[in-house]
């Protein structure tokens, strides 16, 4: 790569391995529901006018059924159950757990148009990858959150679906406006909840993770990786998916105070290789498709797949 694109791609590996600390601040501070809207309000003021000068808003409006299922299925539930569950669990442990998104979009892909057989070999990588999810569960059992892990692997399986109504319903349309007004979209349906309890009170650190989790971890976010995309191409710029939680380790290591824990040292290393062996060769043939593709939302649907070490995630 470039030194523009090497720039770029450990810019996405920090910022996406940034919000799963920022989201274990801000809830013990704001309501799950309450992080959200404030999150997707930041980010949509600034997303939704680049989106509107461009011309790109109108064309999605008029998908405005697979518009909604999208923000649902890729913001409005997963990014609640994220904030939830990390009201009673670690920070590293909600980013390693997000890493088996890969292994739920290899199963993902089984009800798609275009499904397959597995190999033998892509089997065996499922296998290994859930295995390693559930050690990263059952060696720490004695304090693990098992309601938590329910909703973490509900976001997995959330951030895993979403590609699949882009890639059926939004391919041919902007991405920057696709992501604008789903952002804006989850804003007005959570609106209620930052209404009904205002952030008022709230102490320095809880609007600092806030700001970071809407202007950096979303809006920054998605023009950089779409940037990323163009310099470096789709199959490089999907590597940060497998950065991502190592930094949200050290982050919550460093700055929480949170332990490394056996089932992490164990667990971690599993999904990483299940996840490679699993979905690397069906990612690299969608990233060449992306690549060959004129449609701007083919870059979306690499972009929502990253995503699912944000937003978070």
């Amino acid at each position: 790569m470039t030194k523009r694109g090497w720039t770029l791609f450990l810019a996405m590996c920090v910022i996406w391995g940034l919000p799963y600390l920022f989201i274990r601040i801000a809830v013990e501070h704001v309501s799950p529901a309450g992080l959200v809207f404030l999150r997707t309000a930041l980010a949509a003021l600034v997303l939704l006018p680049l989106a509107l000068a461009r011309g790109e808003v109108a064309p999605v409006l008029r998908r405005w059924r697979p518009l909604a299922l999208f923000a649902v299925i890729e913001i409005m539930v997963p990014w609640v159950l994220l904030g939830h569950a990390e009201q009673r669990i670690s920070s590293s442990l909600a980013g390693l757990l997000v890493a088996a998104v890969p292994l739920f979009g290899a199963l993902a892909f089984l009800v798609t148009a275009q499904a397959e057989r597995f190999t033998r070999t892509q089997a065996a990588g499922l296998v290994l990858g859930f295995a390693g999810v559930a050690c990263l569960v059952g060696l720490d059992l004695d304090h693990v959150d098992l309601l938590a892990v329910a909703e973490m692997l509900g976001v997995a399986v959330c951030y895993a679906a979403g590609p699949l109504v882009l890639t059926r319903w939004l391919s041919d349309v902007s991405g920057l406006g696709v992501m604008g007004c789903a952002l804006t979209l989850t804003a007005l349906v959570y609106l209620p909840f930052g209404v009904l309890d205002p952030p008022t009170g709230l102490p320095g650190k809880a609007w600092g993770s806030i700001v970071v989790l809407g202007l950096v971890c979303t809006a920054l976010a998605f023009v950089v990786f779409l940037a990323l995309i163009r310099e470096a191409g789709p199959t490089r710029s999907t590597i940060i998916t497998y950065v991502n939680p190592a930094v949200a380790i050290v982050l919550g290591v460093l700055l929480l105070d949170e332990k490394v824990t056996t089932g992490m040292l164990v667990g971690f290393p599993l999904i990483l290789v299940g996840c490679f062996v699993a979905a690397g060769s069906r990612a690299a043939e969608a990233d060449a498709t992306a690549v060959a593709s004129t449609e701007p939302a083919a870059d979306v649907v690499v972009e929502i797949e990253g995503d699912a070490q944000t937003a978070g995630s």
